[in-house]
């Protein structure tokens, strides 16, 4: 069972059951009645086993750097409980399962954005962005916000506008989503040498920067209603979703608790829950 443990630990679970959530979302957006159930869960396993693959070789190529960080230091990679080799392997075999999967069940289109994110965000953020620029997240965050298009793609073979504003939401929601987790754990990327944003510019220039973008995330969470995607349940969700993230992230600039950006970052977490809920609901009601 330690084994097991181990080797699901390695696909970063909580975070790609977050990406399969969105990814649903897409789906059920994309469709006005419900796609069948077989397609549901063939997709969700061919993106999961994708998604999952991501995560392992994130860790494996950052196996060094979390041997150091206290919030990752637990992990197999670091103790020793999983071999190199063996999570490599694992990483292989996941994303060959995956591909195969949603090429042949589901659509190469799905297949092709799929392994691109993948490729997106286990080898260019991790391997170059990371470590090259305090703007990492903002851009290896793309990658990061591609399930809702992968959800809608598998169900319409196409890539729609109304797709590409869920990853816009996703995409502007990331940074002030991480940054928060990054003031809090500042420390260990100094350590490390990691060129995150409170590292290079400071925890006070990065709070700013926390509130701008959730600024600019509060007018774009409002687009899917200015186009019609979605209508007045959404919209009053979205205003007091958004301006609740906007007091959060005030409250944190001016604030010199050590805490509280943790706290905006699990606010930050169920903010994208809620606001993905809020246009399931509008749009079946």
């Amino acid at each position: 069972m330690n084994v097991l443990k181990n080797y699901l630990e390695l696909t970063k679970p909580k975070v790609v059951l977050m990406m399969l959530i969105t990814a649903i979302v897409g789906m059920l957006l994309a469709s006005k009645t419900l796609p069948s159930i077989y397609l549901v869960i063939i997709s969700m396993t061919g993106i999961g086993l994708c998604a999952s693959s991501a995560a392992t070789i994130n860790q494996i190529i950052d196996r060094n750097i979390d041997a150091n960080m206290a919030r990752t230091s637990n992990r197999p990679l670091p103790q020793g409980d999983i071999t190199t080799f063996n999570a490599s392997l694992f990483a292989f075999a996941l994303m060959i399962a995956g591909t195969v999967i949603l090429v042949s069940q589901v659509n190469t289109l799905t297949a092709v954005l799929t392994v691109a994110s993948l490729v997106g965000y286990a080898f260019i953020y991790t391997v170059f962005l990371k470590r090259a620029t305090p703007q990492n997240i903002v851009i290896g965050g793309l990658a990061g916000a591609a399930p809702p298009l992968l959800g809608w793609t598998s169900v319409t073979n196409s890539i729609d506008p109304n797709a590409l504003l869920l990853v816009l939401i996703i995409f502007v929601w990331t940074p002030p989503h991480f940054w928060a987790l990054a003031i809090y754990r500042k420390d260990d990327y100094a350590r490390e040498s990691i060129p995150m944003l409170p590292v290079t510019h400071g925890v006070r220039f990065t709070k700013l920067q926390i509130i701008l973008y959730t600024v600019l995330l509060l007018l774009v969470s409002l687009l899917p209603f200015i186009v019609l995607m979605s209508g007045n349940i959404y919209l009053f969700s979205a205003l007091g979703l958004g301006l609740f993230y906007l007091y959060s992230s005030i409250k944190m600039y001016l604030t010199d608790d050590d805490d509280y950006p943790m706290t905006s970052f699990k606010y930050s977490i169920y903010y994208i829950f809620l606001i993905f809920f809020a246009l399931l609901v509008d749009h079946f009601i």
